[in-house]
């Protein structure tokens, strides 16, 4: 097969006036010919060599200290991804876009090395190969944005044929207490890593301690993220201010927070993040399951308090969306967000119902860069977030776990949200949806722990910038243990 050509970007670093690193992403510029562009079969045989090269770098290493190998481990998921969206309303190409790919991600974790200080590495690699996708259905076809729904973009605003990466992280532990630098999958209430086909993963330091007994103490400072369909590090922002091409993006968000759990069934938190120059957050969590009757009465409180920080208090390249009265929509970062959740296990049933408030000027805000991002909200859905200014939701869930029908390993879960009290220049709007799940995991076996997961979503709304869609995902995943 003819080498494929590629066109390397290089992004310089300048200064500006402040001396201010300027953090804005460049978009992918990788030229592929028609011609060369493989069939599905051809890049799924690429992802051999790239799994095995991998591999050989771990069983290669020479160190023999007790503990550092023989405590590592090393796994493959392996995760087919087909993304089909029909957008209902709104004129901005396109109305509809679909695409699959096959993902590949490799998470390797050593040991620690013997003494009172443990030294270990870590390592991530990912590879997406695109199995179905095309210029009308590729979300980024003009190649204005970061990427498309599962893949980066080419010039030609095509998806491309693959991409990949390989991430690091060195760590070091002394007792309960680990640091870790290079490559981390934070999932904490002020910053979560998401993903489809493959990770999300940010870049900086971390430490965390269990010494303190019921206690665990989280903190750390990111400098860089690189989105689930992109191989580009770059700097972070928040909605109204992540333009791809126009945008403020800044290279320190430093976060801190603790974890009580003074029983088995109750949890405290408290967490603290800070994006310079864009919003300072606090966050206060409470989970608590306790037996009532047959089941199990689950409660899950949060709070969010969002406040300006440095230059989004007076610059407007580093505003935020919202509603500010007398027409203004962009401002500076002012919001409370508010949820309650309450859930009742019993017999494999689950029923949920939650109310969520947002009050202040701006929507509430999380690390969103554009290309794809998750939030810690009880609103938190396939298609929508439901955090605008002013927004009032209620939600309801009913999951059933077929275990109980003697098919273990099925599930079933549905969900309805309402959001209502929408602040806008033009009055108050709503906006609603519904998501179905049903998933299957294999129990027994050659495919034991194979899983097969079906999704729908609908979101209908009045919110002029957001479009109404219905969305089909069809997600497969494999795990596979190397050691």
């Amino acid at each position: 097969m003819q080498q494929r050509l590629q066109r390397i970007h290089l992004q310089h670093l300048f200064l500006k006036n402040n001396k201010k690193p300027d953090c804005r992403p460049t978009l992918p510029l990788t030229t592929l010919n028609d011609s060369m562009r493989m069939n599905p079969m051809e890049r799924i045989n690429r992802a051999a060599p790239f799994v095995a090269g991998f591999c050989g770098l771990l069983i290669a290493q020479q160190s023999y200290a007790e503990g550092f190998l023989e405590d590592s481990k090393a796994s493959i998921l392996a995760r087919n991804f087909f993304s089909n969206a029909d957008n209902r309303s709104g004129a901005a190409d396109p109305n509809y876009t679909q695409e699959w790919g096959q993902g590949f991600m490799l998470n390797y974790q050593s040991g620690y090395t013997p003494g009172t200080v443990g030294f270990g590495v870590d390592a991530l690699g990912q590879l997406g190969i695109r199995l179905d996708s095309g210029k009308g259905r590729h979300y980024n076809p003009q190649s204005t944005a970061f990427n498309g729904n599962i893949f980066p973009t080419d010039s030609d605003g095509r998806a491309v044929d693959e991409f990949s990466s390989l991430g690091a992280t060195l760590k070091a532990r002394v007792s309960r207490t680990e640091l870790k630098y290079g490559t981390l999958v934070p999932m904490l209430p002020v910053v979560m890593s998401t993903d489809r086909m493959l990770q999300q993963t940010f870049r900086g330091g971390q430490i965390q301690s269990g010494d303190l007994k019921d206690f665990t103490f989280t903190a750390g400072q990111l400098e860089h993220v690189m989105g689930r369909g992109s191989t580009n590090q770059m700097g972070m922002s928040i909605p109204g201010a992540n333009n791809p091409l126009t945008g403020e993006f800044v290279n320190k968000f430093y976060y801190a927070g603790v974890d009580y759990k003074p029983t088995k069934d109750l949890t405290l938190q408290y967490y603290y993040g800070n994006l310079e120059n864009f919003y300072k957050q606090n966050f206060l969590g409470l989970k608590y399951d306790m037996q009532l009757g047959p089941g199990i009465l689950r409660t899950d409180l949060r709070h969010f308090d969002n406040r300006s920080d440095g230059a989004n208090g007076h610059d407007p390249a580093y505003y935020t969306v919202g509603y500010y009265g007398n027409g203004v929509t962009k401002g500076e970062v002012d919001s409370r967000l508010s949820s309650a959740q309450f859930t009742y296990l019993i017999n494999g049933h689950t029923f949920a119902a939650g109310y969520q408030a947002v009050t202040g000027d701006s929507d509430a805000v999380w690390l969103n860069q554009g290309d794809g991002s998750t939030a810690y909200f009880m609103t938190e859905s396939m298609i929508g977030k439901f955090q605008r200014a002013g927004e009032r939701t209620w939600q309801v869930r009913y999951g059933y776990d077929f275990a109980r029908l003697g098919v273990p390993g099925l599930n079933f879960l549905a969900m309805y949200e309402s959001g209502s009290n929408i602040q806008t220049s033009d009055g108050d709007k709503k906006e609603w949806e519904r998501n179905v799940t049903l998933s299957y995991v294999v129990q027994s076996g050659p495919a034991k722990n194979l899983s097969i997961a079906l999704r729908h979503a609908q979101l209908r709304t009045e919110f002029a910038s957001q479009r109404d869609s219905d969305e089909h995902r069809v997600i497969v995943s494999y795990p596979i243990n190397i050691f």
